[in-house]
């Protein structure tokens, strides 16, 4: 049988291509792909071509080899069904719906320990989400909310959102999400945000504050200014948003930076505030545990712990489309063009 693959080819243009993936090696399994999810930030600067030249697609990745440069497969979000192993793979495995970190594709081949078993009754959908909320998992690890801290989080997309969603089991004092879309917004305060925002109305009034039922914030936006947060967790994909991060927070605060903003740059004001009150900016990407955790966390206890927190994401309010995978290009147009339209965009396979 002939399958296809995606492949980024040039800015703004995506191919499905004929491919063969043959049976397993002895010691792998051949998986059919249901569905897989697409990272509206990650995927959308490989799209538009946003990228650094010579950037390794993913150090972390087996299956993400090479660079950035076209044409390209990409793509970490694969969730099917096993349909064959090797002759050294325990025959279990056929039948069960696994997880892979591996591009978009009809199947693919790959070993045992590269996958991850997916609960029973999971949908292949809902499985695809498992890198969002693990890469959600690190942050709120590298972010360390503490009990009764002022939050606020810029971003209500995908990865905004899952780190919303487990903000929202702290005992914070509070949690105040921002974000231009209103519909984003809205999912924010049904995922547990608060309050939340738009970023235009955060230096409205200076007098305005996080706490207390007397703020002017509400689920559908206000007109209130923020201050003296005592952490920012920037996932907009902005770097403009970073600056908003700086003016919410207070002396000693934590930002912490989840977005990757590839090209893309702005000016931002780290000669005053920043400076003298002794604001830490600090990055958290997935591909690697924080050096402060190592001692005891690594990667298969991060995976559990978002394997054990996949089923509190409301996967029917995060995927606001699903699209055949022969059609993969209208959903990178969908997403590159009516943001305000779409949250999570799933590829669906036959």
């Amino acid at each position: 049988m002939t399958d296809a693959a995606l492949y980024f080819t040039g800015p703004e243009t995506v191919e499905v291509r004929e491919t063969s993936v043959g049976p397993p090696d002895a010691d792998e399994l051949l998986v059919d792909t249901r569905a897989s999810a697409i990272s509206a930030g990650t995927e959308l600067l490989v799209y538009r071509d946003q990228t650094p030249d010579g950037l390794p697609a993913d150090e972390a990745l087996d299956a993400l080899d090479g660079d950035l440069s076209y044409p390209l497969q990409y793509g970490y979000a694969a969730s099917g069904v096993v349909s064959e192993v090797g002759a050294d793979v325990d025959p279990d495995w056929v039948g069960r719906s696994v997880f892979s970190f591996v591009p978009h594709q009809t199947s693919f081949r790959t070993t045992p320990d590269s996958v991850v078993a997916l609960p029973p009754g999971t949908t292949p959908a809902v499985g695809s989400l498992l890198p969002s909320v693990e890469t959600a998992t690190n942050i709120v690890l590298d972010a360390a909310p503490r009990l009764g801290e002022r939050v606020v989080v810029f971003g209500a997309g995908v990865i905004g959102l899952c780190v919303t969603r487990l903000l929202a089991a702290f005992p914070l004092e509070s949690l105040v999400v921002v974000d231009p879309v209103e519909r984003r917004r809205a999912l924010a305060a049904s995922f547990g945000a608060d309050r939340t925002t738009t970023p235009a109305a955060l230096g409205d009034d200076a007098d305005a504050g996080l706490a207390g039922s007397g703020d002017a914030l509400d689920a559908a936006g206000s007109d209130a200014r923020l201050r003296d947060a005592d952490l920012a967790v920037e996932l907009s994909g902005q770097p403009s948003a970073l600056d908003d991060a700086l003016g919410v927070v207070g002396y000693d605060a934590r930002i912490v930076v989840g977005s990757w903003y590839g090209t893309k740059r702005e000016p931002i004001g780290l000669g005053g505030r920043f400076h003298r009150d002794r604001i830490d900016i600090v990055s958290s990407q997935v591909s690697t545990i924080s050096p402060e955790l190592r001692g005891r966390w690594d990667r298969d206890r991060r995976m559990d712990a978002a394997l054990e927190r996949l089923d509190r994401v409301p996967a029917d309010e995060l995927i606001t489309h699903r699209i055949p995978f022969e059609r993969a290009s209208e959903a990178y147009e969908l997403l590159d063009s009516t943001a305000d339209e779409t949250v999570q965009v799933i590829l669906e396979y036959e």
